[in-house]
């Protein structure tokens, strides 16, 4: 099969095209024909080998991908086979034609929904959706969300809305700015401009909640927004630290820093519940980009440049295509 290697860290370029044994279904396993991979920057970071953890070389990277049963292990149900589904990898394996997985993984796909916008929502809708509930965004509430054009970005400005709240969208950028806005941000700031902290006070006068997936200085400007009652909430570190923010600093100013543990038990329900608010279009993933798998190398290159918006998608044989 076709597959996508790192054999040494760095940059996009040591993502190489190549070929890999087809793996087989062993117990408890189905094999999935992929026609979607999904791209985080956390796979950026990992390539780098700078990440959160230290992949062992080497790998096929990637960590989320859609497409169809093609065949099931001892112990699973045949009927899987010819579903299409989107499931994890378990951290590696995905820019690839085809994954072995964990059968108990998978999620089906609803049949109105297409499967590169179910590839879009896996993880950053499961995401997106957890943080609503663990935040308890609500009517009334000033929301500032950071990299708000991102692929968590993108949904948390829509879900946010929905709830009732009054949206502040931080994202780089005229064409990020806009597309914030289209999907309800009543406020979009560019977060580049010395001032931007300014613009969100003068526009709304401050925020009650604010969801952070950039960390660093920004995030903690962001945080400075907060007045007492306020709610914390960081989800990524796009700028290679999370937000510092001190206990003592948040309890000398009335603010609660939300740590909220996800409990691998709620993933499959959060996939689902994501998945049918996109079927309902109660939910609009935002595909920016799509690169084949050949060109890899250069999708991780358009993310780390920050060029990219909403979710960027591998596309390993798309919906509708044959070998």
């Amino acid at each position: 099969m076709r597959a996508v290697w790192v054999y040494e860290f760095g940059g996009p370029e040591v993502l190489v095209p190549g070929e890999a044994p087809d793996p087989e279904a062993g117990p408890g396993q189905a094999l999935v024909e992929v026609a979607y991979a999904n791209i985080t920057f956390v796979e950026t970071q990992l390539r780098a080998g700078t990440g959160p953890f230290t992949p062992t070389l080497p790998t096929i990277p990637g960590n989320g991908v859609g497409g169809t049963v093609r065949a099931v292990g001892p112990g699973v149900d045949p009927a899987l086979v010819g579903r299409r589904v989107v499931t994890s990898t378990g951290g590696s394996g995905a820019y690839a034609e085809l994954v072995a997985v964990a059968a108990d993984g998978l999620v089906e796909v609803p049949p109105t929904l297409r499967l590169d916008d179910a590839v879009a929502v896996l993880a950053d809708g499961r995401t997106a959706t957890w943080l609503m509930r663990a935040s308890g965004a609500g009517p009334d509430d000033r929301v500032l969300v950071t990299a708000a054009a991102g692929g968590v970005g993108t949904l948390l400005v829509q879900l946010a809305t929905a709830a009732g709240a009054r949206v502040v969208a931080a994202a780089g950028g005229d064409r990020k700015l806009a597309l914030a806005a289209k999907l309800g941000a009543k406020v979009a700031v560019d977060y580049r401009r010395p001032d931007w902290t300014d613009r969100v006070r003068e526009s709304v006068g401050g925020v009650d909640l604010v969801l952070d997936g950039v960390g660093g200085a920004l995030g903690r400007s962001a945080f400075d927004l907060l007045g007492e009652g306020g709610r914390m909430l960081s989800f990524g570190l796009a700028s290679g630290a999370w937000t510092d923010v001190p206990e003592a600093e948040a309890r000398r100013r009335g603010v609660r820093v939300l740590r909220p543990a996800l409990d691998p038990a709620d993933v499959h329900e959060l996939t689902e519940s994501a998945l049918l608010a996109a079927a309902h279009g109660r939910l609009h993933p935002v595909i920016g980009q799509r690169f084949e798998l050949v060109r890899t190398a250069e999708a991780h290159a358009a993310i780390e440049a920050r060029a990219t918006v909403g979710k960027t998608l591998l596309e390993v044989r798309p919906e509708g295509t044959t070998a």
